[in-house]
C-alpha cells in the first residue's frame, strides 16, 4: 500500500523575482564596495574576504533558482534527502546545492501490444489495451519503484493478460461477461491497475480494449461457428414466425367460414404452409385439380 511510503510533501520556496532581486542588490553592493575599497585603500585580505564571502552567496542564491511549467513538478533532494516538492508553475527559489528532478504531471496514455493468451475456454486470442494515467504522488513515482513509466506498461500488460484469462471471448450463456462486454471489462481492468499503480504514485483514469480478436489459428473455425449460431438463430425466428402466420390463416379461415377443414386436410395445410413460409428458396406451386382422397 502506498502508506508505506513517506507521501508527497510541499518544499520550501520563495518568489525567484525576488531572489534576482537580492543578487542585483548584492553585486551592485559588491561593486561599489570594491570602487570604495580602492578608493580608501583598504586591506587587501579583507578585501578579498568580502568578494569571496559575496560571490559565494550569490552562486548558492543562484543555484536555488527553479523554472516549472504547467503540469510539471520538482522533486528536491539536499544531498540525497527528500526535502519535498515543487508543483506550483512559476519561477521560484528554494534550498540552494539540491538536486532537482522533474516529473511531469500531465496526463499520458500507453497501449499495450497485443498480446497472445488464452481465454477462460481455453481459446487463443489477441488482445490489446490502451491505459490512460498520470502521476498524483511525485514521492512515490520517484523512491517507490525504479521507474515508474516502465512500472505502468509491465503492469498494463500483465493486468491486459490477466484480464483475457479470467473471461471467455463470447459469453454463450446468458447472464456471463465476456471480453466483448466492453463497459464491464474495462471497468474491471481500470480497477486492477489502479490497485497496482497506486504503489508508483499513479492514477489511473481510464483504460480501454483497443484490439480483441481469436488468434489466426482458430479464426476460421470460431468464424463457421458463428455463422452456424447466426443461421440456427435466424430459423429459429423464421419457424416461429410461420408458425403464428399459420395458426393465424387457420383461425381467420374457421372465424370467416371460408372452408371447413377437417384434421387431416388441416395438417396437409399447416405442412404446405410451413414448406413455404420456412423454405430457403422460392416455390413451384403445384395445382391440384382433383380430390385429396
Amino acid at each position: 500500500m502506498i502508506e508505506e511510503y513517506e507521501m508527497e510533501k510541499k518544499a520550501f520556496r520563495i518568489s525567484g523575482w525576488l531572489a534576482v532581486l537580492a543578487l542585483v542588490l548584492l553585486l551592485g553592493g559588491l561593486v561599489a564596495f570594491i570602487a570604495w575599497a580602492i578608493t580608501d585603500e583598504l586591506n587587501e585580505g579583507v578585501v578579498a574576504a568580502v568578494v569571496v564571502a559575496t560571490v559565494l552567496v550569490v552562486v548558492l542564491l543562484a543555484s536555488g533558482l527553479i523554472v516549472i511549467s504547467p503540469n510539471d513538478a520538482r522533486v528536491i533532494q539536499f544531498f540525497g534527502r527528500y526535502v519535498g516538492t515543487i508543483g506550483d508553475p512559476g519561477f521560484h527559489c528554494t534550498l540552494p546545492l539540491t538536486e532537482k528532478k522533474k516529473i511531469s504531471k500531465r496526463i499520458r496514455n500507453f497501449e499495450t501490444a497485443r498480446l497472445k493468451v488464452s481465454d477462460a475456454d481455453g481459446n487463443p486470442v489477441e488482445i490489446a489495451a490502451v491505459v490512460v494515467w498520470r502521476v498524483v504522488d511525485t514521492y512515490a513515482a520517484k523512491f517507490a519503484v525504479d521507474d515508474f513509466v516502465d512500472f505502468v506498461e509491465v503492469q498494463s500488460e500483465t493486468a491486459v493478460r490477466h484480464l483475457a484469462t479470467s473471461y471467455p471471448y463470447e459469453a454463450h450463456d446468458s447472464g456471463r461477461t465476456s471480453l466483448r462486454d466492453s463497459a464491464a471489462v474495462s471497468e474491471e481492468l481500470t480497477n486492477e491497475l489502479s490497485e497496482r499503480a497506486i504503489l508508483a504514485g499513479i492514477e489511473v483514469i481510464e483504460s480501454r480494449v483497443t484490439h480483441l480478436a481469436y488468434a489466426p489459428e482458430i479464426a476460421h473455425a470460431m468464424l463457421a461457428r458463428q455463422q452456424a449460431s447466426a443461421v440456427v438463430a435466424a430459423r429459429f425466428k423464421i419457424v416461429e414466425g410461420a408458425i403464428g402466420m399459420v395458426s393465424g390463416a387457420l383461425e381467420q379461415l374457421s372465424a370467416q367460414h371460408v372452408v371447413e377443414l377437417d384434421e387431416e386436410r388441416k395438417a396437409q395445410m399447416v405442412a404446405n404452409l410451413l414448406v413455404v413460409l420456412c423454405g430457403d428458396r422460392s416455390v413451384q406451386p403445384i395445382v391440384n385439380t382433383g380430390s385429396l382422397y
